[in-house]
């Protein structure tokens, strides 16, 4: 016989629905044996109502006055039996103190939307425009969670052996010569599978895909009358849904099932997935922006305030998260947990991290809590950590950034060192020594190994590769703001002329800086991270922030794949050589090499002898380790840089007995860049040429 718990049936009526007090955890809505569990906080709010809507209407078709005796604590719970799941939507009112000057911005006739929600709909479709008079324009829906995973789970690829891919889902496949079904979507990325394993990367890393909207602060180009949106999606609507826009399924609601099919679908080619994730502020924006959800159900906690009421603006988008507040400390975890356990990433890229170690006024943490809690969070411990170690607020951790032994960072001093290096400037080549090491400058007094530090040339924020080495200065009159947004200290060069040019000597020039910056890209130690596209010379036009261009500017041009087919041939060959090559990816600072070489050594036009002058361009490294699975075998890699406007002789380093060196790479030689079969090189020297990059590698003779 079959008996019901007493504690799975309704205990009152209230507007018509049979409910009962609920459980305050987990926050959000969840399901019960027989029912919808709703869980809000809120500390200073006075009451609390749950507004439940029929799916896309404006109006709610309940509302239920959640009891008073139904609050624990600081939590309103309420289970509320016999809903239509699949056609419902849901938000609660808030009520309590409207006093901005003391932090407090509650309003009772407002709609928020829950910040656990699994998915959030009224933004089903991107760059549709919205119904601006709508009162509750984000929609609160309840995930099913009932994805079929098939056994998998996250790769836990080791740090050091990873090739990081940047890369937004949109922008990668909207092109119309993308060739995917569903431009611009989730589907259309996992079609891009099979060119990414063939490229070698072995992890993506995801502009943000948390629900965002487009609209925000959208605007129309004086000049030219282009829509501008929130391209890139540094603003976060909700933390726990993807974005709805991204799924050719988001219409129906399934951007869940599509964004987890994304996931198992590049675990099944050995590509692991990373988001970047935006825990710094909110799309509330300050006390002029609109009050979506946080600001209306605790203001005061949620978010950074000046003693006046007004929002500190660490971010630079007008408000800043009170994340080591443990109310907003336990979202972030919860978050996180949420897109470990039930999505199976593998890793996080926090956007302006340094903003996650500061107090409730600002101030910088010596021992930060939340990311202390990241760091030893038992369902996080096999997850990346990667930290963007600089903020708006002018605080830069690159080196110094909390790491509780877990934290990556992304290196920012790489990047501005490879940079100068690769146009010339004088006084690099000891900055680049450290650099190709995994710059034991920053990390090795504290303990920290090479992975720590995430190199990389360029990202979505700043020139790609190609305009690296085409414009001097941005060009960025297409976002309407007259050329002032955007980095003015590019450090890049552009070869002769700025802009396209019909001189091939400048466009050779070019095309062999690329090479030249992922050679010694690829070639140092540490995570190697690229930017999409970057691999066959993708260029935004000297753009070096396009975050509010959804055009072909942002767009990824594939046709350039073809056009550029040595380039991406180069780039591919190498990132499998860096596969290859263990030595590349020793992940200790006081490595042992080989039984015959130190783990890392420096050399110049003769070995053993670096030229560290300041008016030096020229820098050779030798990187060896023995190869754990036959310890009678060496891994020996050589790389010789001239920088310099003129060739330059570089004796080799004589080779252990048994082995001989092979040339792999020589950008110097247009004719004849990529080795394949690396031939024996019986020379004693090399004359590498001006501006290029050669590397050997050692094999065993005979």
């Amino acid at each position: 016989m079959h008996l019901d718990r007493i504690d799975s049936l309704p205990t009152d009526t209230i507007a018509g629905f049979r409910v009962r007090a609920g459980r305050p955890l987990p926050f959000g809505a969840t399901y019960t044996a027989t029912g919808v569990n709703f869980s809000i906080y809120t500390s200073a709010g006075t009451a609390c109502t749950l507004a439940l809507f029929k799916s896309g209407e404006s109006k709610p078709y309940a509302e239920i006055p959640i009891p008073a005796n139904y609050r624990i604590g600081d939590v309103y719970c309420i289970v509320v039996f016999d809903l239509d799941d699949e056609n419902l939507e849901y938000g609660f009112k808030v009520d309590g103190p409207y006093e901005p000057e003391s932090g407090h911005r509650f309003d009772p006739t407002k709609i928020l939307m829950d910040p656990y929600a699994h998915i959030i709909a009224g933004r089903d479709i991107w760059g549709e425009e919205p119904d601006w008079e709508q009162p509750y324009p984000y929609r609160a829906r309840i995930s099913f969670d009932d994805f079929d995973w098939e056994g998998e789970r996250p790769l836990e690829i080791p740090p050091e052996d990873l090739v990081i891919y940047e890369t937004h889902v949109r922008a990668y496949t909207n092109s119309e010569n993308s060739q995917t079904s569903h431009p611009g979507t989730y589907a259309a990325l996992v079609e891009k599978i099979p060119y990414l394993k063939d490229l070698g990367v072995n992890a993506i890393e995801l502009m943000p895909i948390f629900e965002f909207d487009e609209y925000e602060n959208s605007r129309i180009h004086p000049d030219t009358g282009e829509r501008l949106y929130n391209f890139w999606g540094y603003s976060t609507v909700g933390f726990f849904a993807p974005k709805a826009g991204y799924a050719a399924t988001g219409r129906f609601g399934m951007q869940v099932d599509e964004f987890k099919q994304l996931v198992k679908s590049f675990h099944k080619a050995g590509i692991e997935v990373i988001l970047d994730v935006v825990f710094n502020h909110t799309a509330e924006g300050n006390e002029h922006g609109p009050t979506l959800s946080f600001k209306g159900l605790d203001n005061k906690v949620y978010y950074m305030l000046t003693p006046e009421g007004y929002y500190f603006n660490f971010s630079g988008t007008g408000n800043t998260l009170n994340c080591n507040n443990p109310i907003v400390r336990n979202l972030v975890l919860d978050c996180l947990r949420y897109w470990a356990s039930e999505y199976h990433i593998d890793g996080f890229r926090f956007d302006l991290a340094t903003i996650l170690g500061r107090d409730p006024w600002g101030a910088p943490l010596s021992n930060p809590p939340l990311l202390e809690s990241l760091a030893f969070d038992p369902i996080l411990s096999s997850c990346k950590l990667i930290a963007e170690a600089w903020d708006a607020g002018g605080l830069y951790q690159v080196g110094t950034f909390p790491a509780f032994g877990r934290w990556g960072e992304w290196n920012g001093k790489y990047r501005d060192c490879l940079r100068r290096y690769l146009k010339g400037d004088e006084d690099m080549v000891g900055q680049l020594a450290q650099c190709i090491q995994g710059s034991p400058n920053l990390y090795k007094a504290s303990g920290r190994s090479p992975a720590t530090s995430v190199n990389f040339i360029t990202c979505h924020d700043g020139f790609t590769l190609a305009d690296l080495v085409s414009f001097n200065e941005k060009h960025n009159e297409a976002n309407g703001e007259g050329n002032r947004d955007g980095g003015d200290d590019n450090y890049s060069w552009n070869c002769g002329a700025e802009g396209w040019s019909e001189d091939l000597g400048i466009q050779n020039l070019r095309k062999k800086q690329m090479m030249n910056g992922l050679a010694m890209l690829l070639c140092s130690r540490g995570i190697p991270m690229m930017l999409m596209g970057d691999e066959f010379g993708r260029s935004q036009h000297g753009n070096n922030n396009a975050y509010c261009i959804d055009s072909p500017i942002s767009w990824v041009d594939w046709s350039l794949l073809e056009g550029n087919r040595k380039l991406h041939e180069f780039t591919r060959a190498l990132i499998h050589f860096r596969h290859a090559h263990p030595a590349l990816r020793v992940n200790q600072f006081d490595g042992s090499g080989s039984s015959h070489l130190p783990c890392c050594s420096f050399h110049g036009q003769r070995p053993w002898q670096p030229d560290w002058s300041n008016e030096s361009r020229q820098l050779a490294w030798m990187m060896s380790c023995d190869k754990i699975d036959q310890s009678s075998s060496i891994d020996l890699v050589y790389v010789a840089t001239n920088m310099a406007h003129y060739s330059t002789w570089f004796e080799l380093p004589e080779c252990p007995d048994l082995y001989r060196w092979h040339l792999s790479f020589n950008t110097g030689d247009p004719s004849h860049v990529v080795f394949e079969e690396a031939p024996p090189f019986n020379e004693s020297g090399l004359l590498v040429g001006e501006r290029s990059v050669v590397i050997f590698q050692a094999l065993p003779s005979g």
